[in-house]
């Protein structure tokens, strides 16, 4: 039977490749000379700092620029905390990866209420969809990419 997988996933070579793209904006700005502004990966996430909320929120903006540069969905940033450190303001973002349980439940409730000729289920962190024609799965596809949720969903291990 054929079958497909729906996951979540992020490639951190591209992920380190942005934050470097966005540490190089940040050096040619004009509006950050002499800032002590910085953004430091680690394993778990980024970690965003400036002065001022503003200057945050602009190294945010430079940071979802260079995601979409490198093609990585920016709803894969999840907001993690915001701290006051002497004078640096600091934002803590997540990568999000994988599906969480109640977005995978919500998912595979989304494709039973289409009626459509496919089963799906959960294997840890995936979606796992099968069905007896490559057409009805084609059509689970669609009905995901139309549907906003807020995570970024890729679609892979596709089989006949």
């Amino acid at each position: 039977m054929p079958s497909f997988d729906i996951v979540s996933e992020i490639d951190m070579h591209e992920v380190t490749n942005a934050v470097d793209q966005a540490k190089r904006d940040l050096g040619n700005r004009w509006d950050f000379k002499n800032v002590d502004a910085d953004i430091e990966q680690d394993e778990k996430g980024l970690t965003i700092s400036a002065p001022e909320d503003f200057q945050l929120e602009q190294l945010m903006d430079m940071l979802r620029m260079a995601f979409a540069k490198r093609n990585i969905d920016g709803r894969a940033l999840a907001e993690d905390g915001e701290s006051k450190a002497g004078k640096l303001v600091k934002q803590h973002l997540l990568l999000k990866q994988g599906i969480e349980t109640d977005m995978a439940k919500k998912i595979v409730k989304l494709i039973k209420d289409a009626k459509l000729k496919v089963q799906a289920s959960i294997q840890g962190d995936k979606v796992r969809v099968t069905g007896k024609k490559r057409d009805d799965l084609q059509t689970a596809i669609a009905l995901l990419r139309e549907t906003e949720l807020d995570v970024p969903l890729q679609f892979n291990n596709f089989r006949d």
